[in-house]
């Protein structure tokens, strides 16, 4: 007699799965962060005086989400966009001088005074986006596996089908195993 194995899930998967799951294209999951991260810094530039603090912090949940939200397809690039929308939010809080230059001067050192936040972001999406692409490809195997079974009851092993190709008579100018190249026809 079989057992059935039943599984119960726990109250938080419950909880996370009632969340929306959205599934963004590559440019879509770039944009959303790019925004996201525009929209949060202007927040904290007029709430919490341009704090580095508190951007870094939000833009490590933004990245995670990117990560979550892009499709399968498009899983490569959640480790790229995402800090190009870090480059784009920390802009209103880089507080550099008037004028093109200074401003340049200071989105340049608040990239490099903030690059531990970067990484960090970067670091979680691409971590995320590589648990997805295994977990993507393993349910793939799973099912080339599984129709496999079904679809041929019997097949010949590939090394009893080898021997069986290369016994059979090759006509003359057919080609083969030991076949010369021919020459092109003239026109």
């Amino acid at each position: 007699m079989y057992r059935v194995r039943v599984r119960s899930v726990p109250p938080v998967v419950l909880a996370l799965r009632r969340f929306p799951n959205p599934r963004l294209t590559g440019i879509g999951a770039g944009l959303f962060a790019a925004l996201t991260m525009f929209v949060l810094a202007c927040v904290d530039r007029l709430l919490f005086d341009s704090s580095e603090l508190v951007y870094g912090l939000l833009f490590l949940p933004v990245s995670a989400l990117t990560a979550l939200w892009v499709r399968p397809a498009d899983l490569v690039t959640a480790p790229i966009s995402v800090p190009i929308a870090f480059a784009v939010g920390v802009f209103p809080i880089s507080g550099g001088s008037e004028g093109f230059g200074g401003q340049t001067m200071g989105l340049v050192t608040a990239l490099a005074v903030h690059a531990g936040w970067l990484y960090g972001g970067t670091l979680i999406a691409g971590l995320i986006a590589s648990v997805r692409k295994v977990r993507q490809m393993r349910a793939r195997r799973r099912y080339v596996l599984a129709q496999g079974r079904g679809a041929a009851p019997e097949r010949a092993p590939r090394a009893a089908a080898g021997a069986a190709a290369a016994a059979k008579p090759v006509r003359a100018g057919a080609g083969g195993a030991g076949a010369v190249a021919r020459r092109p026809q003239r026109p």
